[in-house]
């Protein structure tokens, strides 16, 4: 057992679990990126060994922080076996104990979470692979895996973070997990002048663009995102408004790229694949409007990015999205095609309200930042410390 005045009276030594990181890894790479540097700007003396695979992406090592960290590559690769789960579970509590640790943090969802003499933190985004587990993931022994695995965590890990207060909500609800046991430690966004940006004349150019109004969306090419509303919704906009929707590719693209032929509008739709942050920023900066439809989410990253960009946002009215929009986003129901369509039409066509919206959006940016991020976790560190969790996780059956 911790004491209080060592905990609350010195930095802690952190282990930040990234053995799960590789490229193309979305919002929850995102996260993993910016939290040690969140940490550190939030306690400078903290100590944090970040734990990676040979696969680690190259940036990685160049980020702001990577001379701050002590870094510890594990001898695993991501593709192949998942020898890399093995090895999160198995070696990494030794390697930690080794290092005097008081904490260990696994940001993506699943980690090692008995880990006798320090105290386990786990990050769950949302329940998106039980609530829609077929779109999440078509393998069957795969969602069985997932299942498996944070249910284990949740039962012995001392303390859950979640993004937001719905997700939250969602975990001790669906999972009956007591909220005494959640910390919310929502994301953050990085304001857009931090990095370069490829040109607007020139990704106009390269996806023949012209001079169009741009839709865009950032989300995996999954059947929970509800992209398919915006092709839809496209059919019903002026034919100068394009949509662009960047993201690596998956089996539901195809049905993507279908629908907008049927209806009439495939060339007017630009299926991309997973783009560089520069690519991503000039994106932005070309936008005139971006929606997400999403059935679901933990948080909505993309929501903030856009608005860190001054593109006007409209985006569905569920889960944690309207927590993290607030009155800065224009919300439909992403079950009503003709509220998406006349949400996006009333944004293009009314200057007044868009600029309404981009001058609210700076505003809800500036109350969300990785430094605040790194704040409540390290608040949720130490009151895991303190009083080591009490056990009252009761796993409820899958619907």
């Amino acid at each position: 057992m911790f004491r209080d005045d060592d905990v609350r009276g010195r930095p802690l030594r952190v282990g930040l679990n990234l053995v799960f990181l590789g490229e193309c890894a979305g919002g929850v790479g995102r996260y993993a990126t910016e939290l040690a540097g969140g940490l550190l700007e939030a306690e400078p003396d903290s100590e944090l060994h970040v734990f990676i695979s040979r696969d680690a992406p190259e940036q990685l090592r160049e980020a702001p922080w990577a001379q701050s960290v002590r870094w510890v590559e594990l001898p695993v690769r991501l593709s192949g076996p998942p020898l890399h789960v093995l090895a999160q579970f198995a070696a990494l509590p030794p390697l930690a104990l080794a290092r005097r640790l008081d904490v260990l943090h696994s940001p993506a969802n699943t980690g090692p979470a008995i880990a006798p003499g320090l105290v386990s933190v786990v990050s769950l985004h949302d329940l998106i692979w039980l609530h829609r587990a077929a779109e999440w993931e078509s393998s069957a022994h795969i969602q069985r895996r997932m299942d498996v695995l944070v249910r284990h965590c949740l039962r012995h890990v001392d303390r859950v973070f979640a993004d937001s207060h719905a997700a939250a909500e969602d975990f001790v609800e669906t999972l009956g997990l007591s909220r005494e046991r959640i910390d919310v430690t929502p994301l953050g966004v990085r304001p857009p002048g931090d990095g370069a940006t490829v040109p607007e004349h020139e990704l106009r150019a390269r996806l023949a663009l012209g001079d169009a109004r741009v839709l865009m969306c950032v989300a995996q090419k999954r059947p929970y995102k509800n992209l398919r509303a915006l092709i839809c919704a496209l059919a019903g906009l002026d034919d100068d408004v394009m949509l662009v929707l960047p993201g690596a590719p998956t089996e539901h693209e195809r049905e993507l790229r279908e629908l907008a032929d049927r209806l009439g509008v495939g060339s007017r739709v630009r299926l991309l694949d997973w783009v560089s942050d520069e690519e991503l920023g000039g994106l932005y900066a070309l936008a005139s409007v971006f929606a997400l439809p999403s059935f679901i989410e933990g948080f909505g990253l993309p929501v903030l990015e856009a608005m860190a960009h001054d593109v006007p946002v409209a985006c569905a009215r569920v889960a944690a999205l309207p927590e993290i929009a607030g009155d800065a986003a224009l919300l439909f129901d992403p079950n009503s095609q003709d509220e998406v369509t006349a949400a996006l039409r009333r944004l293009l066509d009314d200057r007044a309200l868009a600029d309404r919206l981009v001058a609210r959006g700076r505003e809800r940016v500036a109350q969300y930042s990785w430094r605040r991020t790194g704040e409540a976790s390290l608040a949720g560190y130490r009151r895991a410390m303190l009083a080591r969790a009490p056990r009252r996780f009761s796993p409820a059956r899958a619907a």
